[in-house]
């Protein structure tokens, strides 16, 4: 199952992004986390800071990838809990370029208090560069991230990444 967890691109930059993740009572996970008491599961969270990462790193490269998974988390904090009705507002800084990808610092709130903070790394490749016989699937991994980014991302940068 594939968990889409950036609802909305706010911001964006080469060094920032800010985004958004709508908690809703329709998403099954709630339903077991906690069936009385239903909130954002923490793993979750830890994910939407990933996938914005994920986006930052996408539109640094030019979409040059197609794949951006965490490396790895370091200081890993939480704090409120967001419940359905409520939003995770993500804030990640790009921080450095690593050898597989590069590292971050990111941190998320809900109602203006923090529910998730972390410095965590990305790599960032293709799957053709160690197996060639995988490079079309890389196009497409890439054409789909390209046709999700035009769903959630600012307009502006919509029209800057047609462009090119």
């Amino acid at each position: 199952m594939k968990f889409n967890l950036i609802d909305r691109i706010e911001q964006i930059s080469d060094e920032r992004i800010v985004a958004v993740k709508y908690v809703s009572l329709a998403e099954e996970y709630l339903a077991d986390h906690f069936p009385t008491f239903p909130v954002l599961p923490g793993v979750m969270m830890l994910e939407a800071l990933t996938q914005a990462a994920g986006w930052l790193l996408h539109r640094r490269s030019g979409f040059s990838k197609s794949f951006a998974v965490l490396k790895e988390a370091k200081n890993v904090k939480y704090g409120n809990f967001v419940a359905p009705g409520n939003y995770l507002r993500v804030e990640v800084e790009y921080l450095k370029q690593t050898d597989a990808g590069a590292t971050f610092k990111a941190g998320g709130m809900v109602n203006g208090s923090v529910a998730v903070a972390a410095r965590i790394e990305l790599a960032y490749f293709n799957l053709g560069d160690k197996q060639p016989q995988l490079a079309e699937l890389d196009a497409r991994l890439i054409e789909h991230h390209r046709r999700r980014w035009a769903l959630i991302a600012p307009h502006e940068a919509t029209v800057s990444l047609q462009l090119s």
